[in-house]
């Protein structure tokens, strides 16, 4: 019959949920206690049998002087005073008490006192003397003078002082074994420790991991399956991280590619589509300036017709902008970082004027590439206009910041808004579009938000290539903050 529940969750809680040092120090109890069981089960029987052999011994051996004596008695001194004097002769004797009667069973003496050994042990429990404490024997020795019985001698069993010397020899050696037990669980519980010490580095290793940090590599341990576990995890943090290198490089080409298409594009929208759009617009002025020269109801309609082509025109002007600034905008590459995230803050705070806006740049070069500059303007864009549309805030703060500590651009945007809830939903193409973005350039990307207390973008950027301008722009402060 297998466990019911009550017993499975006992058991999950004193084994299965212990270290293993604990459950290895379980087995040693364990053992340990059986063996002391088997070892006071054992101790016990050869106890009772020792204490048995030796009052047999005791007994005969009390028996054969009563009946030595009593042989002689007539020879020394009458039968009267051999009875009275024999209890106090046999005095010596270990574990018997005797007792003398006359010839019509009165008894003549008090029982002889206890020897004197047993006065030098503690008397034993009584479970104890339960448990080992023989059968108690009676003998008569009959004393006869001129074949006339004159009295008889009760020889009784007295274990008591065998038994106390047993128990303290059990104390003293139960002493002396539980100061070895303990010794010996406190030297294993630190062999125990300093051999699965290995371990913790293990699950702190394999937590590196599981947080992406593939540089992680395990000192190798003195036991050898151990180091064979520590050899094959540092083969397989160095293959994550070669992994994720080339991954790295992989997704940077990938952003550099896509940006190169966008710059193309743009640069194709801007020079092909954008002059041609104007020259639409001036041909179509044009053509309702010369209608006027024609014939009313003739001039009338062509001004019609050239308005619709100005106003389509205008239309397609407005839509190559927007395409133009989704693209790429058009000062990226031309005006420094910093001013481009200032510029973006002010437009945002022209637009919303009921919230207000600050920006904080600190030791930013005048630009890190494309890719990267890139990236942080749709970051600080897009987490603006998310803020606006749904946080509700009063105060919006960006800053950005080049820790040269870490060799990385460090951004962050606050806002004191209504804040996200904590209930799972579907993560917008903005947001993604940014992590993605972030992380294709090796960077981490973070939102701390509560509800009621705002919501907090934290970003980061590794710059694995040198800015082009060395120069970093010493203001802190661009924009306006109410």
């Amino acid at each position: 019959m297998g466990l019911t529940f009550p017993g499975r969750a006992m058991l999950a809680g004193l084994w299965h949920g212990r270290s293993i040092r604990a459950q290895l120090l379980l087995v040693f109890v364990a053992i340990d206690l059986i063996a002391v069981l088997l070892a006071g089960t054992i101790t016990i029987w050869r106890a009772r049998v020792q204490t048995q052999i030796e009052m047999a011994s005791s007994i005969r051996l009390a028996e054969l002087l009563v009946s030595d004596a009593a042989a002689f008695v007539h020879q020394q001194v009458t039968a009267e005073q051999f009875l009275k004097a024999l209890p106090q002769q046999l005095r010596s004797m270990r574990h018997v008490r005797i007792e003398v009667k006359d010839a019509t069973g009165i008894i003549l003496t008090a029982p002889s006192p206890r020897p004197s050994m047993a006065d030098e042990h503690p008397p034993a429990p009584a479970w104890f003397k339960a448990l080992v404490a023989p059968t108690v024997e009676v003998r008569t020795v009959p004393v006869t003078v001129d074949n006339r019985t004159v009295g008889q001698v009760e020889i009784i069993g007295e274990p008591d002082d065998e038994i106390a010397e047993v128990w303290d020899n059990l104390i003293a050696i139960g002493a002396v074994a539980a100061v070895l037990n303990l010794g010996m669980i406190g030297f294993l519980y630190v062999l125990f420790g300093r051999v699965l010490d290995p371990l913790t580095v293990f699950a702190t290793g394999l937590s590196d991991l599981e947080h992406k940090s593939y540089s992680i590599r395990l000192p190798e341990p003195r036991p050898r399956e151990l180091a064979t576990i520590a050899a094959q995890f540092n083969a397989l943090a160095s293959a994550l991280e070669t992994a994720r290198s080339e991954n790295l490089q992989l997704n940077r080409r990938l952003i550099t590619a896509q940006d190169d298409e966008r710059r193309r594009t743009a640069l194709e929208l801007h020079d092909e589509v954008g002059p041609c759009l104007f020259g639409l617009r001036l041909y179509a002025s044009s053509i309702a300036s010369t209608a006027a020269e024609l014939p009313d109801t003739l001039a009338k309609e062509i001004s019609e017709r050239a308005s619709e082509i100005v106003t389509t025109v205008e239309h397609l002007q407005a839509i190559n902008r927007t395409m133009l600034d989704r693209l790429r905008p058009m000062a990226l590459g031309h005006v420094p970082l910093k001013e481009m995230l200032g510029q973006l803050t002010r437009d945002r705070e022209r637009q919303s004027p009921q919230i207000s806006f600050g920006f904080a740049a600190e030791n930013l070069a005048r630009s890190y590439g494309d890719s990267v500059d890139l990236t942080i303007y749709r970051c600080v864009q897009e987490s603006l206009t998310n803020a606006i549309r749904h946080a509700q805030p009063k105060h919006v703060n960006v800053q950005l910041r080049h820790n040269r500590a870490t060799a990385s651009l460090e951004l962050m945007i606050r806002d004191d808004g209504r804040g996200m809830t904590k209930a799972p939903a579907p993560t917008g193409l903005g947001i993604r579009g940014m992590q993605e973005r972030v992380e294709g350039l090796g960077g981490r990307y973070r939102i701390d938000s509560e509800p009621g207390h705002g919501t907090c973008v934290r970003i980061t950027i590794p710059l694995s290539e040198p800015e082009k301008t060395n120069e970093p722009d010493d203001s802190k402060m661009i924009g306006s903050s109410a």
